[in-house]
């Protein structure tokens, strides 16, 4: 298996959930949103969040506004809905023993047999 793959893979199976956490404090705007996850090192560039933004919300985990702050250009800012909430409240919660679980199988010297 080819690391940089497998650690692709691995980013683009998180990407959506992750977008819906650093929504969890307020409402952001998209670029706002990539250069967050782009300094966590989740995604390599901001072309790579819009997509995932319009899934979110094409599936009702976020909604989008239009707005004008501190009078710069108009942006669009996305925002968790209840369901995203619910959404991410459940990944959380299934995240760590999904994480163990995964940690126990490849720490195991049984297994690798």
């Amino acid at each position: 298996m080819n690391e940089p793959s497998a650690t692709a893979q691995m980013r683009r199976g998180v990407v959506g959930p992750c977008v819906l956490a650093v929504l969890r404090s307020r409402a952001k705007y998209g670029l706002e949103i990539a250069q967050e996850l782009t300094d966590a090192g989740l995604i390599a560039g901001t072309g790579t969040i819009y997509p995932v933004l319009s899934r979110l919300e094409a599936t009702g985990l976020v909604v989008s506004r239009w707005s004008v702050e501190d009078d710069s250009r108009p942006r669009r800012f996305y925002a968790l809905t209840d369901e995203g909430r619910t959404q991410i409240d459940e990944f959380r919660n299934e995240w760590s023993s999904f994480t163990k679980t995964v940690s126990m199988v490849l720490d195991s010297e049984e297994m690798s047999r």
